[in-house]
């Protein structure tokens, strides 16, 4: 990738390397990620940041989530779309909480929340998951 590739979608903004010279698995993640960006066959930024998202992870054995974590620390701003599910699970679980309690979002997160706020995104969608449930009635006949 070039160094202006960010111009391209100014929904998505790319990682920058870590700067810590000890952090060996943030810079494998990020050298995959950087890597494997290029060549997925999509031209939707959200889709391709996605699929090697979990690229990433398939290949270095990690959850979808812990990737999504290494890279938002490293800067990464994207849609929504552009998140695992269970990343933006829990991010929202800790950006519904206060500043000082456990489990709230870091610095990263909380500047990721802005960021989707600027592009539109939906400021209440951590609210909006709904999953199925089975109805009390559905297997018995009355």
């Amino acid at each position: 990738m070039k160094a202006n590739d960010n111009l391209q979608d100014e929904n998505v903004l790319l990682p920058l390397p870590p700067l810590n010279s000890e952090a060996k698995l943030e810079m494998d993640i990020y050298a995959r990620f950087m890597r494997h960006l290029r060549h997925v066959p999509n031209s939707r930024m959200e889709i391709k940041v996605l699929s090697t998202i979990q690229f990433v992870a398939d290949i270095m054995d990690l959850q979808d989530h812990e990737v999504a974590t290494a890279l938002v620390d490293m800067g990464l701003k994207a849609p929504r779309m552009a998140f695992p599910a269970n990343y933006l699970q829990i991010a929202d679980n800790a950006l519904m909480r206060e500043d000082w309690e456990a489990g709230a979002a870091s610095i990263q997160v909380r500047d990721l929340s802005c960021h989707w706020g600027k592009i539109g995104e939906d400021r209440f969608a951590g609210f909006n998951s709904n999953y199925p449930t089975l109805v009390k009635d559905l297997f018995t006949r009355a």
